[in-house]
């Protein structure tokens, strides 16, 4: 794995967390307060944090389907875990897997050269 793909992924993997927490953190507790209180105005400004989020999530993803060559299927799993409320902690494990495993292949290329 060369140093774009093993970035790629790490900026993937660092934006999975905050977009899987985003919807059940600011959405549903927006609109739980917006309900058992008058704060109405709090729902959009969340609405865009999350929405901006998403859209970094995508676009991540599809430069990781762009550097590491992933199949349809893998890319369209990730998708569907940035709908999912929590479904980015498991997607971040499994990139976290996948970026060790691209470390340690890359030491030993280094290695095997020296």
């Amino acid at each position: 794995m060369d140093i774009k793909t093993a970035s790629a992924l790490h900026r993937l993997r660092l934006i999975s967390v905050p977009e899987a927490l985003s919807f059940p953190a600011l959405l549903i507790f927006g609109s739980v307060l917006s309900r058992i209180s008058d704060i109405d105005y709090l729902m959009m400004p969340l609405g865009i944090v999350h929405g901006i989020l998403f859209v970094i999530y995508a676009v991540f993803l599809l430069d990781v389907w762009n550097k590491a060559k992933w199949p349809l299927k893998k890319v369209a799993l990730f998708f569907l875990l940035a709908l999912v409320p929590f479904g980015g902690l498991y997607g971040d494990r499994v990139l976290k897997r996948d970026e060790a495993a691209g470390v340690l292949a890359a030491r030993a290329r280094e290695a095997a050269r020296a």
